[in-house]
């Protein structure tokens, strides 16, 4: 209500601690008196956080329509399978027009599509038992999903507890239309106490979240988890997933958990394990899975999103809300013709869409070693989570979103991580599944404004040393380093000997020792 939008523009955003603003500053934007207030506040949103994919649509790179445009590191998509993907979606099968695929459908889906997803997530979640076509919901898209999710399950002004850094867009997903508030548990990139790996999501960090929240009077009802995680690439194993589960219902939250790139682990090291998946759930009336086509079919544009609950309570309410984001027929029919084709999957599609996936991470984090630049390496979803702190002289987010658009300016276009509500400025995502000239272009880009921003601090030091700034950096940035995985090395020689000269090269240049090490000094 009104109230809400006077608060947003009384309280600086440094002093919140527990709420959903954050990425969207109000008090730059006027209040548009053809808007309610809760048009207003949709408005923030839309100005807020689409500047970046505004100007992208108003100056795409083309290879030969506009080869100075901006390249787009910054959504979340798979541009690698249109050769796949347009082939299959276009073959006999798919072009079936009967009298039901036009006329009003179950609000849930099609039936022929539910049984159809309830087989496919049964084989790959790896699900004990056969999934229910009766449990299955489908809706125009994960965010709908989301949406409907914290309608359903949270009143006007209650909260959902989630992990930072994560994907931006669920803010909005559940704050426009119900009124659902984000509630953080923030990870960062040290390693320490019980922690095995930077930005590491335990127990006691999800406790210390939901009992600062309710010390300030904001009642949680549900638990987020992103796995693989976005931006993080993290995936959780069997026993962390209990955790999460076991707290959750300690508590009594919902837990929705987004399976959106479960395909898209590229490497036979990393294994992914759905909820679904599990021998038993500890509280199976409030766990709620999602799934969708988007990304792990590289098909962004085509609205697909479906949610298993054994809830019927949940799902009938979620399904209420279907009338205003249901799928088309034509397209219920062309999915369930995707689905039900494993051998096409197995044998083709996931063969090539991992190869190539593999290949374009590996070409990129190659990039970012010859820079010195640390990063997470990890091997699912489409991105990389990059720190780019030692570029900040200051440590600002001011001086993070400054970098943000000088990326911009210099077209290409990447997500910083204040648009995750990441609780350290300098760490950016970048996505990678692209094509090879594009991510040679972009990274091209991407190194002139590093280097030239290296330049400039080095000349700002000169003038106005700020040494004990930069050791800080240094310090934090070390404990980073190049993450391999998540597992101990299991002797010396597994060591990897690009990323030991990534990381001589990242210390040195996150240091004094170039300075201190001259070839005259040397002499």
């Amino acid at each position: 209500g009104g109230g809400d939008l006077q608060e947003m523009r009384a309280r600086p955003l440094t002093e919140k601690k527990v709420d959903m603003h954050g990425f969207c500053n109000p008090s730059d934007f006027q209040r548009s008196p053809y808007l309610s207030a809760r048009g207003n506040i949709a408005n923030i949103f839309r100005g807020s956080t689409e500047e970046g994919y505004k100007a992208y649509h108003a100056d795409k790179y083309d290879e030969d329509k506009n080869p100075n445009g901006i390249i787009n590191f910054g959504t979340s998509e798979n541009k690698l399978c249109f050769d796949l993907m347009s082939k299959r979606l276009t073959q006999a099968d798919m072009n079936l027009m009967e009298p039901p695929l036009l006329q009003y459908p179950d609000w849930k889906g099609h039936m022929f599509l539910r049984e159809e997803v309830a087989r496919f997530l049964t084989y790959y979640c790896k699900a004990p038992a056969p999934l229910k076509a009766e449990n299955v919901i489908v809706l125009n898209g994960c965010g709908s999903l989301f949406s409907a999710l914290a309608t359903v399950l949270c009143d006007p002004g209650e909260a959902v507890l989630i992990a930072t850094p994560f994907y931006g867009g669920i803010t909005q997903s559940v704050f426009l239309y119900g009124n659902v508030k984000l509630v953080y548990a923030y990870l960062d990139s040290k390693i320490t106490g019980t922690s095995t790996r930077p930005f590491q999501l335990t127990v006691e960090k999800l406790e210390k979240a939901l009992q600062d929240a309710r010390a300030e009077g904001v009642t949680v009802r549900a638990l987020i988890l992103l796995n693989p995680q976005n931006p993080l690439g993290d995936i959780y194993s069997l026993s962390e997933l209990r955790d999460y589960l076991e707290f959750a219902k300690r508590h009594e939250l919902h837990v929705i958990v987004d399976e959106i790139y479960m395909l898209s682990v590229f490497d036979e090291s990393a294994t992914f394990h759905s909820v679904l998946g599990m021998d038993r759930l500890p509280d199976p009336q409030r766990t709620h899975v999602m799934w969708g086509i988007s990304k792990d079919f590289a098909v962004s544009g085509i609205r697909f999103g479906t949610l298993y609950t054994e809830n019927q309570d949940v799902a009938n309410a979620v399904a209420s809300l279907c009338y205003f984001h249901g799928v088309c027929g034509p397209v219920q029919h062309k999915v369930a013709q995707l689905l039900r084709d494993r051998d096409w999957i197995n044998q083709v599609y996931l063969r090539a869409n991992h190869a190539r996936l593999k290949a374009a991470h590996t070409y990129v984090t190659d990039e970012l070693k010859t820079l010195g630049v640390p990063f997470l390496n990890r091997n699912a979803g489409f991105f990389v989570w990059i720190d780019f702190r030692k570029y900040l002289r200051t440590g600002t987010f001011e001086e993070e979103m400054l970098l943000w658009r000088r990326f911009l300016d210099n077209k290409v276009l990447l997500s910083c991580g204040k648009a995750f509500e990441c609780s350290e400025p300098g760490w950016f995502r970048i996505i990678f599944a692209d094509k090879t000239h594009r991510l040679q272009l972009g990274m091209q880009r991407i190194r002139k404004v590093l280097e030239e921003r290296e330049q400039e601090i080095l000349a700002e030091e000169k003038e106005q040393p700020c040494q004990s700034d930069q050791d800080g950096k240094a310090d934090s940035t070390d404990e980073v380093i190049f993450v391999s995985r998540h597992q101990e090395p299991t002797c010396a020689s597994s060591s990897n000997l690009g990323d030991l000269i990534g990381l001589l090269q990242q210390q040195m240049r996150s240091s004094d020792w170039l300075q201190k090490n001259t070839a005259e000094q040397f002499a």
